[in-house]
């Protein structure tokens, strides 16, 4: 897992961004965590927040100043050095989640626009949309909005033209070549296919976020009476 052409950009004097491309690839985002599992182990102090093909680092300067009491890029570049080194032979370890789905009618209004563009049926979109492993790319939008790669080409479609303002929370969402959960009611553009009784943010938990970047992600069908047991 090669690491060159990887550049590194100061954004403020507390932040940095280690840019590994400008492509949404999932090759290319796994690099991405891999480093940022690595960096997270080796350099403590360091918070890391992963993005499609690049990753943010917030630091404290006081941390990587020079021998006459000055910030040191130089020292902060080498350790990045080091760690990307090490993290091309990282075999990364990916959290796995089921998400339990309730497709279509009232909770997937856009199911079968969906399977008109796409020109399967309905059940064989459920099918497809379940059958795929995902991986979180990120979470961003939202404060728990997980931006799910590996969706099957076959199901790209994309976002209405019109938004709506509301969302419901747990909406499950196509949008372009990628696939996505509402954690709130929010405005938004995707088209919901389904919807899952899970809570995705809850701002008092330890961990506020049910998913995290990096996490692996497998949609499971539920029937409607399940659907609103669980909810």
């Amino acid at each position: 897992m090669p690491y060159t052409h990887v550049q590194l950009e100061p954004l403020a004097e507390d932040a940095w961004l280690l840019r590994f491309g400008e492509t949404i690839d999932l090759q290319l985002n796994a690099r991405v965590h891999a480093v940022a599992a690595k960096l997270q182990s080796s350099l403590a102090k360091v918070e890391c927040v992963p993005a499609y093909a690049s990753l943010l680092l917030r630091l404290d300067p006081l941390d990587w100043l020079d021998e006459r009491g000055r910030f040191s890029d130089r020292r902060l570049r080498d350790a990045i050095d080091v760690v990307m080194q090490q993290a091309s032979t990282l075999e990364t370890t990916s959290r796995e989640v089921t998400i339990p789905v309730c497709y279509g009618g009232q909770a997937g209004e856009d199911l079968q626009d969906v399977a008109t563009y796409t020109k399967l049926s309905p059940e064989e979109v459920i099918a497809r949309h379940t059958r795929a492993t995902y991986r979180v790319a990120m979470l961003g939008f939202a404060p728990g909005f997980p931006y799910l790669l590996g969706l099957d080409p076959a199901l790209a479609m994309p976002r209405r033209s019109h938004p709506r303002m509301r969302v419901p929370p747990g909406s499950v969402a196509i949008g372009g070549t990628q696939t996505g959960i509402y954690p709130q009611e929010l405005p938004g553009g995707w088209q919901l296919i389904g919807r899952t009784p899970l809570q995705l943010f809850d701002p008092v938990a330890d961990m506020p976020s049910l998913l995290q970047p990096g996490d692996c992600v497998r949609f499971q069908a539920m029937d409607e009476h399940a659907f609103r047991r669980l909810a």
